[in-house]
């Protein structure tokens, strides 16, 4: 029999305590083979970004049927108060039903989905918000800024250049070249930037953003992961044009642009921890004092729109047949 009434129903609405929302999903099932050195390599990316945030965002950890030294060390996080919440797979369900059910959980307006190796860099925050600021049809951003990936799942940004909604240019950025080519080194591409090389670049009140992005790291309007992405279950440990599916894909379908930061702000590390790596948190927690103050409020305006993906799909050949025309050749001719 209840007795009494719960004080709960007598509150009043719960206000949004934050803005933005990260999401790392670690899979770390023992230390040795592969995942020999990827514990340090998740210590390094969640320390990285726990330095690197402001009061407006917060971070959720999703473990994915990690062993009980990964768990333990999450766990201490939480109990720390480092992290805002952790979510728990006992048994590994697979990459993207994980990270997806975490988004669709979230409330914040926008939602920044990381891979477990990824090195925050000081600033990336405030840059992937401003972009949410300028451009108010984007649908994701990177902070890891690649300029070879322009044309990959992004025919909604490509039909807006060659619409002329958008402007695009070829710009030298030799601040990125470093970075960059440790981006390539991660993952053992043998191709190298120069300080002269171009990057596809697109500007909106005198703004500028990178052309397409990868995606070990995005930040994603939340409505998209409502209105796009499919309802079904993945049912896939990784691979299989799953990614594709349940996030590069639904960002294209839905009409919005999908930019990197203009100067990069977030590193791939790969399974192994090295030098220059601890250089960049060292680097975080020098600046770490030096934190702005959060943007409250995104009012973001974009809808998302309902594309049928076979009809999509047609669209994106003859959007990209268009752009391969008028401007492919000069962007490979410079990457």
């Amino acid at each position: 029999m209840r007795i009494g009434m719960n004080p709960q129903k007598k509150e009043k609405k719960i206000e949004l305590q934050f803005q933005h929302r990260l999401i790392i999903l670690v899979y770390v099932p023992q230390k040795e083979g592969y995942y020999k050195n990827i514990f340090n390599v998740f210590k390094l990316c969640l320390e990285s970004a726990i330095t690197t945030i402001n009061t407006s965002c917060a971070i959720t950890v999703v473990n994915n049927g990690s062993c009980e030294e990964v768990v333990d060390y999450i766990n201490k996080k939480y109990d720390s108060k480092e992290i805002d919440s952790v979510i728990n797979h006992s048994i590994n369900i697979g990459k993207m039903d994980a990270i997806i059910g975490a988004a669709r959980a979230s409330r914040e307006p926008i939602i920044t989905l990381s891979d477990v190796d990824v090195l925050f860099k000081f600033g990336w925050q405030q840059e992937v918000e401003k972009n949410f600021k300028i451009f108010k049809d984007l649908g994701s951003v990177s902070p890891m800024a690649v300029k070879s990936t322009y044309r990959y799942a992004n025919t909604s940004t490509l039909e807006k250049i060659i619409t002329k909604r958008l402007n695009i240019s070829l710009e030298s950025i030799p601040e990125n070249t470093k970075d960059y080519n440790l981006y390539l080194k991660s993952l053992n591409w043998d191709n190298v930037c120069k300080d002269e090389s171009l990057w596809p670049v697109v500007i909106k009140n005198k703004h500028k953003a990178i052309l397409g992005s990868a995606h070990q790291i995005l930040t994603i309007n939340r409505a998209i992961f409502f209105e796009n992405v499919p309802i079904k279950p993945s049912l896939t440990l990784i691979g299989q044009n799953s990614v594709y599916n349940y996030c590069d894909g639904p960002i294209d379908f839905s009409g919005g642009l999908r930019l990197s930061t203009f100067n990069n702000y977030a590193y791939h590390m790969g399974n192994t921890v090295e030098g220059w790596m601890i250089d960049v948190q060292n680097e975080n927690l020098k600046k770490n004092q030096t934190l702005e103050k959060p943007i409250i409020d995104f009012n973001l305006t974009f809808q998302p729109k309902k594309n049928n993906p076979l009809i999509f799909k047609y669209k994106s050949k003859i959007v990209n047949t268009i752009f391969d025309f008028f401007y492919s050749k000069s962007i490979q001719q410079n990457l």
